[in-house]
């Protein structure tokens, strides 16, 4: 066998077994959508990938949808405890498809035809194949099997499960599996402990920002967002590569080009080079803009165009609007990061699930906005924004801590199950990544 494409599967210990990640695997099959739940008990879970928790590379119950699955298709699909769920279809340019998590909840589920339930040989630990899955991903694998003439990733498995690999027998694995489980899941406190921090600073912006806007709503009052709007455009979502464009190329936003007061123009899509861009929907610097679709969390997020490359177009999912000159945009940007215009949003949109959720310009243009004169507006613009660079530094800082916390878990997951840690005394070389 061919195994110089991964050359750590000759330098893994000498009792490991050389072979193939699909000796590893019982089974394959794709998963199940089913019909629309019928609410009289019988209805079970169905995971989504955006069910999964890419933390734990485990099954997030949080907001697993209900299905109606016929009896027949049911038996043949039904997850049981240490099988793993395998993201064949989706993904994106930061988060390639080919994620596996195992299955560890106690009720009935399926997975959905976007992924496929793999169960282990007999001779295989699930959850050192779930770590095994971790490996391949992190050293791009999966990557490489990926297959791609639309937007949506799809996961060739054949190819991936051809991949050269080499295992302990499965006592090893279960040591293995145990020495990761304790040592991943140190790490994940420290994440976790991090991401309470950010989630703090987040809580302290907003809650500065909402005392602000309390005591101008006592002041002052507000008007509804439409007396403000003199007409408003979406732009339209061709088919599109799914790389940033260069300088040179027209590319087509994301909605995630926008988070609630920031704008990022490289998150868009490349627009086909026999494509032609409607220039229309180029733009500009100063446009005021609104996601009408993103997760409930980011449905509306609003931003102002700062200088900017041009060659980007709109998608049909972000709103551009055009407002009188007695209200400045960055101002309504800044109302739109408070928690009223936040809980709004998230209140009244809707969509096919919870992973991407939609809102109607009416319901936009209800936005209670606080009355007060131009040179006010830019006065509580100037000085959130001085409140908000106080503690930008701070976020970078944790972010980074985040960064370094998660490569470091990776890099032990990997060195782990290639054979580069003597887990006895739990020393490895080259665990840094």
């Amino acid at each position: 066998m061919n195994s110089t494409k991964l050359p750590w599967v000759t330098a893994a210990p000498s009792h490991w077994r050389r072979g193939r990640l699909k000796d590893m695997i019982n089974s394959s099959a794709n998963g199940v959508w089913g019909d629309d739940p019928l609410g009289d008990g019988t209805d079970v879970f169905c995971v989504r990938a955006a069910d999964f928790d890419r933390t734990r590379q485990r099954v997030s119950k949080e907001r697993l949808p209900h299905r109606s699955i016929d009896d027949a298709t049911l038996t043949r699909h039904m997850l049981r405890p240490g099988d793993l769920i395998l993201e064949k279809s989706g993904g994106g340019e930061k988060q390639p498809v080919g994620l596996a998590v195992i299955f560890d909840l106690s009720e009935p589920a399926v997975c959905s035809n976007f992924c496929s339930r793999l169960t282990p040989a007999h001779t295989i630990d699930p959850r050192f194949l779930s770590y095994s899955f971790a490996a391949a991903y992190n050293q791009g694998l999966t990557q490489s099997a990926i297959k791609q003439t639309t937007g949506i990733q799809n996961l060739d498995t054949g190819a991936l499960f051809s991949s050269p690999w080499a295992y302990p027998g499965i006592e090893e694995q279960r040591q293995l599996a145990d020495f990761l489980d304790a040592e991943t899941s140190r790490i994940d406190q420290l994440i976790n402990l991090q991401r309470q921090v950010v989630a703090g600073i987040e809580e302290r912006d907003t809650a500065i920002l909402d005392a602000e806007l309390d005591l101008l709503l006592d002041e002052a009052g507000t008007l509804p967002f439409r007396r403000y709007v003199v007409g408003v455009e979406q732009g339209s979502s061709p088919q599109c590569e799914a790389v940033p464009a260069t300088e040179e190329e027209w590319g087509v936003l994301r909605v995630s080009c926008l988070r609630p007061g920031q704008f990022f123009p490289g998150e868009n899509k490349r627009l086909p080079a026999d494509s032609i861009p409607d220039a229309r929907h180029e733009v500009q610097q100063g446009d005021l803009l609104i996601t009408r679709a993103n997760t409930p969390q980011l449905v509306g997020a609003t931003a102002v165009v700062p200088s900017t490359r041009r060659k980007l177009l709109l998608s049909d999912k972000i709103f551009r609007v055009d407002i009188l000159p007695t209200l400045d945009p960055h101002y309504v940007a800044t109302i739109a990061r408070g928690s009223r215009i936040r809980n709004l949003c998230s209140a009244v949109s809707n969509g096919a699930s919870q992973s991407m959720a939609n809102i109607r310009f009416e319901e936009v243009k209800e936005w209670p906005i606080p009355t007060i004169n131009l040179d006010r507006q830019r006065d509580l613009v100037s000085r959130m924004g001085r409140a908000w660079e106080i503690t930008r530094d701070l976020r970078a800082k944790v972010q980074s801590q985040l960064s370094l916390l998660t490569e470091r878990k990776r890099a032990l997951i990997t060195a782990t199950v290639t054979g580069q840690i003597d887990v006895s005394s739990a020393s490895g070389r080259g665990i840094e990544g």
